[in-house]
C-alpha cells in the first residue's frame, strides 16, 4: 500500500480549517431543530420531482405492470411445455405415435409472451428516458434561478467548487438514478408479487419454505443500506471539497507559481483526494456486501425448493413440470428481490446527493423587493441614517453610520484593509442588508426601490475585472443592452482603449477567452470602464479602477473619469492617497467607523490618522527617490 505524505503544519492546520468549514456548511445549513439526515423527508421530495409527469409515469407502470405480467406466464407455459413433453415421451414408450403440435402451439405461446415483454420493457424505458430529461432540465432550471436569488454571503461562504459540484455532479447522480432505479424498482416490485402469487398457485406448501429466508435477509440488507447512506453522503461532501480546491488551484495557479508552492498544492490535494477514496472505497464497499448477502440467502431458499420438492415430486404431490416451474418462479422471485436491495442501495447515493442540492436550494433568498418606489430621474442624493451592519452577530462592524452626499460629489473612501471601505459599497448596493438605521437616494430609503432599479443607478469599476468569454464588443455593450456601434465606440474612446482594439486583427469582434485571459490585466481594467461609462450611471463606484494600467495610461483614464464623473455622485476606495486629492470630502474608515472626514488638505493640518497615512505613502517615495538620486 502506497504511504500518505506527511503534511507540514501550514497545510495541516489549513486541512483542519477546512474540516470545520464543512462540517458547519457542507450539505446546506440546517435549520434549528432539523435532524442532520432527515431521509424520509429527502426520499419523499425527491420522488416528488415525478409528481408533474404523472401521465407519463402512469403509461411507464402500466407497461412495467403488463410487462411484468406476461413474463408471469413465462414459468407456467415452461412447466406445461415439460409436461406436455413428458406425457410424448410416455406416448412413445407404449408404442403410440409422438405428436408435436401441442409442444409447438406452447412453445410460440411462449414466444408471444416473451415477445409482448419485450416491446413493453421498450416503452417503459424509452417514456423514463424523456421523464428523467425533463425532471433533470426543471431542476437545474430551478437550481439556476435560485443561485440568481441567493445574497451575496452565500457565495462568501461556499467554495466555488462545491456550488458547481451541486450544480453538475449533483444532478447528474439524480438522472442516472431516475433513468435506471426508478424503472427498475417498478418492474421488481411488480414481477416479485406476480411470481409469488405464481409461486402460491402452484405450491403454498413450497412457497412459506421459500419466504421463511426473507425476513433476516431483509433485515441485514437494510442495516447495510442505513450505513451506506452515510458513507456516500460522506464522499459526496468530499468531492465538493476536492472541486473546491481544484478550482482554487487553477484559478490561482500563477500565485502558485510565483511562490513555489506545487508541492504543496499537490500534498493537500493527495490529502483530499486520499480521504475521498478511502471514503468511497468504504462505501461501495458497503454496498457492495447487498448483492452477496441477498444471493447467500437465495441459495439457501433454491437448496430448500430441491429437497422439499423432490419428496413432493416423490410423494406424488407435484409433477416434473410443477416442480420445474415452482423453481423458475422462485429464481425470478428472489431476482428482483435481490435487484431491489441493490438499486435501494444504489439510491442511497442519489439520495444523499438530493439532499445537497435541496438544501441548495432551501438556502434563505435575497430579501423580496418592496416595490413602492422606482426612481426614474435619479439625481444621485445618497444618506447613510445611523447605520448598523455585522457580518457575524456578535462581531459588530458598522455602528451608528452617518454619511449625507450631495449629486455631484466626489467621495473618497480611504482606511486600512478590513476597515469596511468595500463593506459601505456592498450596503449601497443591497448586497447586504443593514442591521439597523437606513440608506437611502434621493430621499428614497434603498429597501423599497426594486433591486434591479436601484443598481441600475450604479455603475461599478472594481480592482477585480471581470470579463466573460465572448466578443469585446459584447463585454463592452454588456453595460448597455441596446447600446449602438457609435456608443460603444464613445465609450471604448473614453476610456482610452481604441488603440488597443484597433490594433487587433478583428477589432471589436475579437473573442476574449474566459475572464479574458488573453489580454493583459490593464487592457481588462480598460474594457471594464469602458463598459461603465457606455453604462451612464448617476452614481459611480471605483474601487481603485486604474490600479492595474501603468503611469501614462493612468493619466489617460484620470482624464476620462474626470469626463465621467461630472454632474455625478462619486465614490471613490483609493489606496494611493495621490488619486484623491480633489475629493470634495474624504472619509477615513477604520475598524466600521469613520473617524475623520473632511477635504484633503483639512485632514492634512489636523495630524491625525489620514495625515499618518499620507506621510507613510509620500514619505516612502520621498526617500526612494532621494536613494535612487
Amino acid at each position: 500500500m502506497r504511504k500518505r505524505k506527511r503534511l507540514n503544519p501550514e497545510l495541516k492546520a489549513k486541512r483542519e480549517k477546512r474540516r470545520e468549514k464543512y462540517r458547519d456548511y457542507v450539505g446546506g445549513r440546517r435549520k434549528p431543530g432539523e435532524r442532520a439526515d432527515d431521509i424520509k423527508g429527502t426520499a419523499r421530495r425527491y420522488f416528488s420531482l415525478l409528481l408533474p409527469h404523472k401521465k407519463a409515469m402512469t403509461l411507464v407502470v402500466f407497461a412495467g405492470g403488463i410487462g411484468a405480467a406476461t413474463s408471469i406466464a413465462g414459468p407456467r407455459l415452461l412447466g406445461q411445455v415439460v409436461d406436455a413433453i413428458q406425457n410424448e415421451v410416455n406416448q412413445k414408450l407404449i408404442g403410440l405415435e409422438m405428436d408435436f403440435r401441442s409442444i409447438l402451439t406452447l412453445m410460440l405461446l411462449l414466444l408471444a409472451v416473451y415477445g409482448t415483454s419485450s416491446v413493453l420493457n421498450f416503452v417503459q424505458h424509452f417514456t423514463m428516458a424523456g421523464v428523467t430529461q425533463r425532471v433533470v432540465f426543471s431542476l437545474r432550471q430551478k437550481v439556476n434561478s435560485k443561485l440568481t436569488l441567493l445574497p451575496l454571503k452565500f457565495f462568501d461562504t461556499y467554495s466555488k467548487g462545491d456550488i458547481l459540484s451541486r450544480v453538475v455532479n449533483d444532478i447528474d447522480n439524480i438522472s442516472n438514478s431516475f433513468q435506471h432505479s426508478i424503472i427498475q424498482v417498478l418492474t421488481s416490485f411488480v414481477t416479485a408479487v406476480g411470481m409469488f402469487i405464481g409461486m402460491l398457485y402452484i405450491s403454498w406448501r413450497l412457497t412459506l419454505i421459500t419466504l421463511a429466508i426473507l425476513p433476516p435477509s431483509l433485515l441485514l440488507a437494510l442495516f447495510i443500506t442505513r450505513y451506506s447512506r452515510k458513507l456516500f453522503k460522506n464522499q459526496w461532501d468530499r468531492t465538493g471539497e476536492l472541486n473546491g480546491h481544484v478550482e482554487e488551484m487553477f484559478t490561482g495557479h500563477n500565485i502558485v507559481k510565483v511562490f513555489g508552492r506545487e508541492k504543496d498544492s499537490m500534498d493537500e490535494f493527495e490529502d483530499i483526494n486520499n480521504q475521498l477514496a478511502g471514503i468511497s472505497r468504504k462505501a461501495q464497499f458497503v454496498s457492495g456486501l447487498v448483492g452477496p448477502t441477498l444471493d447467500f440467502f437465495g441459495y439457501v431458499a433454491f437448496i430448500m425448493i430441491c429437497v422439499f420438492g423432490g419428496m413432493f415430486v416423490v410423494g406424488g404431490r407435484m409433477s416434473l413440470g410443477g416442480i420445474t416451474s415452482f423453481y423458475t418462479y422462485a429464481l425470478l422471485f428472489m431476482q428482483p428481490i435481490v435487484s431491489l436491495g441493490n438499486i435501494t442501495n444504489r439510491m442511497q447515493s442519489s439520495l444523499a446527493c438530493a439532499e445537497r442540492v435541496f438544501h441548495l436550494l432551501d438556502e434563505e433568498e435575497e430579501s423580496p423587493d418592496d416595490n413602492k418606489n422606482f426612481i426614474e430621474n435619479p439625481q444621485g442624493n445618497v444618506c447613510f441614517d445611523d447605520v448598523d451592519f455585522s457580518y457575524k452577530p456578535d462581531e459588530p462592524l458598522i455602528e451608528n453610520m452617518n454619511i449625507k452626499v450631495k449629486p455631484g460629489q466626489l467621495i473618497a473612501i480611504v482606511g486600512p484593509t478590513g476597515g469596511g471601505k468595500t463593506t459601505l459599497v456592498n450596503l449601497l448596493m443591497r448586497f447586504y442588508e443593514v442591521d439597523a438605521g437606513s440608506i437611502s437616494v434621493d430621499g428614497i430609503d434603498i429597501r423599497t426601490i426594486p433591486r434591479s432599479n436601484l443598481r441600475s443607478i450604479f455603475g461599478m469599476v472594481l480592482q477585480d475585472t471581470w470579463l466573460f468569454k465572448g466578443t469585446i464588443r459584447e463585454n463592452i455593450a454588456y453595460g448597455k443592452e441596446d447600446a449602438s456601434e457609435e456608443e460603444i465606440l464613445a465609450a471604448a474612446d473614453a476610456a482610452r482603449v481604441t488603440h488597443f482594439i484597433q490594433t487587433l486583427p478583428d477589432g471589436l469582434d475579437t473573442m476574449l477567452e474566459e475572464d479574458g485571459a488573453n489580454i493583459s490585466q490593464g487592457q481588462r481594467q480598460l474594457l471594464t470602464i469602458a463598459r461603465a461609462i457606455l453604462a451612464d450611471p448617476a452614481i459611480l463606484i471605483l474601487d481603485e479602477a486604474t490600479s492595474s494600467v501603468d503611469t501614462r495610461t493612468e493619466v489617460l483614464i484620470q482624464q476620462a473619469m474626470k469626463t465621467l464623473m461630472k454632474d455625478r455622485t462619486n465614490f471613490v476606495i483609493a489606496h494611493r492617497l495621490s488619486t484623491i486629492r480633489e475629493a470634495d470630502r474624504i472619509l477615513v474608515i477604520n475598524h466600521g467607523q469613520i473617524i475623520e472626514q473632511g477635504k484633503h488638505e483639512e485632514l492634512l493640518d489636523e495630524k491625525g490618522f489620514y495625515a499618518e497615512l499620507y506621510r507613510s505613502q509620500f514619505g516612502f517615495y520621498e526617500s526612494s527617490s532621494q536613494s535612487d538620486s
